[in-house]
């Protein structure tokens, strides 16, 4: 450095650097974070600001062309919604298909394109009747094709046409059968009587065309609209789950806040014992739910269908008849088991360790405590990253949504040459297509354009995802450096906590922002850029799979594997540098490589400290998570009616168990990932004070005395320290 002045082994400097990369140099005054401060990374500060107003920008650009009702209203085959206010199709809000036997592919149904004409009815048809039907009755009945006729088109005075003239022109459907609308859709009403499958209490009917068909051919052709039709039973089984057990949901998360805040207090005071109750609470949870699993891999013997496996029944939108499978039970029995032993392994050969990681752990505690809006500050992350994701999903409907409508030429068997290519509905009867594909439909395909706008759509896609990528690990990356400078205050306040400023959180919170959003934004856009590819790779073996060899699947598995570990150690690093920046005020590269400095020469140290006292943060997290859990599980299974009375007739326990147990595990994710950033704090600038000072009382250890013995006796203060 240009302005260090050698005089003797060690370097002191007057103002406020310090290089940490080298244990020669220290700082003859220092006594907490840097407070002279200068703006860091400029660079990649003013480029993050730019692609957040490009981000802007494109927000508005997309809120200006693209329209969310096409999301949320059905179109017709001309592209027009059914049911927006202002058209003809106001008062007609349920898309009709003419002849649903034609949907026999799987992703035409699921895409809800099928090659036949589509238009806006005011109701679906709650009855059996064909064209030629009408033709006989009109004569004598005219109610029949007054009916009928809302299904076509437009309004005829008669059906004075014969069957193939409607054919040819399409202006009204073959035959309509009784239905009921579901997402705004006319769908066949389906139903089982006595084992066997009906539409509308019939099994035959004519569909128009002079053949007869059964209620399975049509089945057959509505398939995956059946399975949307199933969905949409467990849904409202689901929905009602959640509206009987909301306010035991919210009960079971205020108590795994609470429970997760009275173990971070307990920490300070008890975390020996605390810890023990970790080891012993989870080895316990987990045995009762090896015993649970093997009840009811008994229960199962002898039942019927029980013996099936998951491969047998497939992918079944009704997630309980896998809990009726002994292969369920038998799988999540090993996998408890298996963790059982890790874990006692694990305490087995890490118990040394562990003391060590005990004795910071109380350290963290006592920080925490003395800084208690810490706890805090998830809350805010939360509401951070909430703001990020609602804002990426609203601009990527409104992309995708945007654009007029693009229409193409579809045939029911897919083997016209002209399949697929662009078309003008108005007058596409009179082109050759026509004429060249009997049957061929000009439909509605997607809304697009040919503007320079549209013709980069899937661009700012890309563009939408990579920011919304790079803002997510920007606001992690602010809540790590936030935390990091208050804690790091704490850790050098020689009289605490007398020596710890004023709102340390605030202050830290103020200089990150202030001085080094290019540093926070150059770690994340180096992060982002790794999840990108990652991204991009899982796509392409997504849309590549069956033209991939084996020699291309292992390479792809090998890259994903490489990219995996790449983004583990970035993020290791990055957390690392963060609160370098904190403590010192850097730009990015020299708190990274100072971090890392510091991190190698203090090897074993990291070894020591790093795994275990992640080790035991995740017990604290299993633990709160498993305990209610478990109450959760007594509770809805009705096991605890003597003590108090849980919901009743619930239709799928688990749904309401999940989500106990999902919410249960973030919340004690926020409390604990607090208390990691503070032990990773708090080992960093442990490690500084090793280096920096000897215990003298010209230069005293800023260590708390108890955590300095507890280090000393376990060997991990060098011999020149000690003496």
């Amino acid at each position: 450095m240009s302005d260090e002045e050698e005089t003797s082994d060690t370097t002191y400097l007057e103002d406020d650097t310090y290089d940490a990369g080298d244990p020669k140099t220290f700082d003859l005054n220092f006594k907490g974070p840097v407070a002279k401060r200068s703006c860091t990374d400029v660079l990649c500060c003013i480029i993050f600001i730019l692609c957040i107003i490009g981000y802007i920008i494109l927000g508005l650009l997309a809120w200006v062309h693209g329209d969310p009702r096409r999301v949320a209203y059905p179109t017709d085959s001309k592209g027009h919604f059914c049911g927006q206010k202002g058209t003809p199709n106001e008062n007609k809000t349920i898309l009709f298909y003419f002849n649903l036997f034609s949907c026999t592919s799987p992703s035409v149904v699921i895409n809800l394109q099928c090659p036949t004409t589509q238009i806006c009815v005011s109701k679906c048809p709650e009855k059996f009747l064909t064209y030629m039907e009408i033709q006989f009755t009109y004569r004598t009945n005219k109610n029949y094709w007054t009916y009928y006729s809302q299904f076509c088109k437009s309004t005829f005075v008669k059906p004075a046409k014969t069957l193939t003239q409607v054919l040819l022109d399409d202006d009204c459907p073959i035959a309509i059968f009784p239905s009921k609308p579901f997402l705004q859709r006319c769908f066949p009403d389906f139903s089982t009587k006595n084992g066997t499958l009906t539409v509308g209490n019939k099994t035959t009917f004519e569909d128009g065309s002079g053949k007869t068909r059964n209620a399975i051919e049509l089945r057959a052709a509505a398939n995956r609209v059946n399975k949307i039709l199933d969905a949409r039973t467990i849904g409202m089984k689901i929905f009602e789950d959640y509206a009987t057990t909301w306010y035991w949901i919210l009960l079971g998360l205020i108590i795994a806040m609470f429970l997760s805040w009275m173990f971070v207090i307990l920490l300070r005071y008890i975390a020996g014992l605390l810890f023990w109750v970790f080891m012993v609470g989870v080895i316990g949870i987990i045995g009762y739910g090896i015993g649970h699993c093997y009840q009811e891999y008994c229960n199962l013997q002898g039942q019927p269908n029980s013996h099936l496996t998951v491969y047998d029944i497939g992918i079944q939108t009704d997630i309980s008849m896998y809990f009726q499978l002994k292969q369920t039970w038998f799988t999540f029995m090993v996998i408890l088991c298996l963790l059982e032993v890790f874990i006692i392994l694990m305490l087995i050969f890490l118990r040394e360790r562990i003391r060590i990681s005990i004795a910071l752990l109380k350290e963290g505690s006592k920080a925490i405590g003395y800084i208690p809006t810490t706890l805090v500050y998830p809350l805010l992350t939360f509401i951070f990253l909430s703001i990020c994701i609602s804002y990426w999903a609203v601009i990527a409907v409104y992309l995708a949504t945007s654009g007029v409508p693009v229409y193409k030429v579809i045939t029911p068997e897919g083997q016209c040459k002209h399949e697929n290519t662009t078309c003008d509905p108005e007058i596409f009867n009179t082109t050759e297509i026509a004429k060249a594909c009997p049957g061929a439909q000009c439909n509605f395909a997607f809304y697009g354009g040919k503007s320079l706008y549209h013709q980069y759509i899937p661009t700012f896609q890309i563009f939408n995802l990579f920011v919304f990528l790079w803002l997510i690990n920007f606001v992690i990356a602010l809540g790590q450096c936030a935390l990091a400078g208050a804690f790091a205050s704490y850790y050098w306040a020689l009289k605490k906590p007398d020596d710890i400023p004023p709102y340390p959180l605030f202050t830290a919170f103020g200089r990150a922002i202030r001085y080094h959003t290019g540093s926070l934004a150059f770690g994340s856009l180096i992060l982002a850029s790794i999840q990108i590819f990652r991204i991009v790779l899982e796509y392409l073996d997504r849309h590549l799979k069956e033209a991939q060899n084996n020699i291309s699947k292992f390479l792809q598995c090998c890259l994903k594997c490489c990219f995996w570990c790449l983004e583990t150690v970035v993020k290791f690093l990055n957390r690392n540098a963060y609160i370098m920046i904190a403590i010192y005020g850097k730009n990015f590269c020299k708190s990274a490589r100072e971090a890392f400095n510091l991190l190698m020469r203090n090897v074993l140290k990291v070894a020591v400290m790093d795994n275990v006292t992640d080790f035991v943060l995740i017990l604290g997290k299993i633990l709160v998570t498993g305990c209610i859990g478990v109450l959760a599980f007594l509770l809805f299974t009705q096991r605890l009616p003597t003590i108090i009375e849980g919901p009743t007739s619930l239709n799928y326990y688990w749904v309401p168990l999940l989500t106990v147990i999902i919410g249960s595990y973030l919340v004690a994710h926020g409390f604990f990932s607090v208390y990691a950033m503070c032990v990773d704090t708090i080992f960093i600038c442990f490690c500084e004070d090793l280096e920096r000072n000897d215990g003298s009382t010209e230069k005293p250890y800023f260590l708390a005395p108890t955590l300095h013995g507890t280090l000393n006796k376990m060997q991990l203060v060098s011999q020149k320290q000690k003496e």
